[in-house]
């Protein structure tokens, strides 16, 4: 019995210690934008929190000109949520979804953690693509 209580004592460390090391900000493959990672129940988030190029020739916040919902259009995009609901499985968060606001598309998404780097993957069917984030300073 004691084993078993270790066991999932020990299995509930793993999984809150893995949150820990991803929640926070970090910076994309491009080096424009940090997101900043958080949970929301049994789920992880991301939001955009900084751009590079933030704002437009005008001085004006960059929108999310290209968004399908013609509604959402004239937001900035620092604050979108950009990843959502992902469920942990593993060392991997899956199931979630991605937003390109450059191409105003969506993808399915999961991330996980290799050698202290953030692995974002989005898949568009049978195809994907994996960029590498770093923890920003």
């Amino acid at each position: 019995m004691k084993k078993v209580i270790f066991s999932a004592v020990f299995a509930l460390m793993t999984t809150v210690g893995f949150a820990q090391e991803l929640t926070g900000k970090w910076l994309t493959e491009d080096k424009d934008a940090v997101i900043e990672f958080f949970r929301s129940g049994d789920k992880m988030n991301g939001r955009i929190v900084s751009l590079v190029d933030g704002k437009d020739s005008n001085g004006r916040a960059v929108k999310d000109v290209l968004n399908p919902d013609k509604s959402k259009r004239n937001e900035p995009l620092v604050g979108l949520l950009m990843l959502r609901d992902l469920k942990q499985k593993g060392d991997k968060w899956e199931d979630g979804n991605i937003y390109d606001p450059s191409e105003g598309k969506s993808y399915k998404c999961s991330i996980w953690l290799e050698n202290g780097k953030l692995k974002v993957r989005g898949y568009s069917g049978m195809f994907y693509q994996t960029q590498t984030w770093t923890r920003n300073k």
